[in-house]
């Protein structure tokens, strides 16, 4: 195992766990917002992971994806997922309750998006104010990383790019239309009465099939695209 790669590997499990304190935070302080303190009461409008961990989605799952490929072990096909504990929300104390439950669902997702958007700006900062930066955000989005750059630099490089590829698969992940991500309650929202009745008693294993063999296909035919568009942002920007 190369200390550069275990470094990389943890600078994404850390990146992972903020990214998905971010995204409850989010729900936590939009039901906050539209009328909902459960949440809040709960301290649950905090950055702080502790508050959001899940054992099983933000620390065992993620960890086997990031560090069993460096013991030649991977799963999910290579595509970083994770989940946190499920924000706590009672729709009776919304306003509009299928407006208020579709703000709240989406809050989460938003965030990633945001934060991928910051890390992409911090990378054309890098670009257009370190000499070599383009080189050295070009190679290291690559998987290489050059000798002789300041170590201050290739941290925010690797950060950066990290934090993108997170967030991203974040935001698509919790948006795939499978219980219990967040795609299942926009998709629950607008199904007729008898179809909720029926999508609501899907077993819990099912789910965990479907987000493992149709989750990760759907993410990849996702996921390709919106790094093109990075890299095409970061290369012309």
């Amino acid at each position: 195992m190369q200390s550069a790669e275990f470094a990389i590997a943890v600078f994404e499990f850390a990146l992972l766990i903020f990214s998905l304190s971010v995204h409850e935070c989010s729900h936590a302080w939009m039901a906050s917002r539209l009328g909902d303190q459960t949440a809040r009461l709960q301290g649950r409008v905090t950055l702080n992971p502790i508050n959001h961990i899940d054992v099983m989605g933000t620390l065992i799952i993620p960890a086997v994806i990031i560090f069993g490929p460096l013991i030649g072990f991977t799963l999910f096909s290579g595509i970083l997922i994770g989940w946190a504990k499920p924000t706590p929300v009672i729709s009776r104390n919304f306003t509009k309750i299928r407006r208020d439950e579709n703000m709240v669902t989406l809050a989460g997702p938003v965030s990633n998006l945001l934060l991928a958007i910051v890390a992409t700006v911090i990378l054309l900062v890098v670009i257009h104010t370190v000499p070599g930066g383009r080189q050295i955000v070009t190679y290291t989005a690559s998987g290489m990383l050059l000798p002789g750059v300041n170590s201050s630099v290739q941290a925010i490089v690797l950060l950066g790019i990290a934090a993108v590829q997170i967030n991203l698969a974040l935001l698509f992940f919790n948006l795939l239309p499978i219980p219990p991500l967040d795609g299942s309650q926009l998709l629950r929202n607008v199904l007729p009465y008898n179809a909720v009745q029926t999508y609501d008693r899907i077993p819990f294993w099912v789910s965990w099939l479907m987000m493992i063999l149709v989750g990760g296909y759907i993410m990849r035919l996702l996921l390709g695209p919106a790094f093109a568009v990075v890299g095409l942002v970061l290369s012309k920007g």
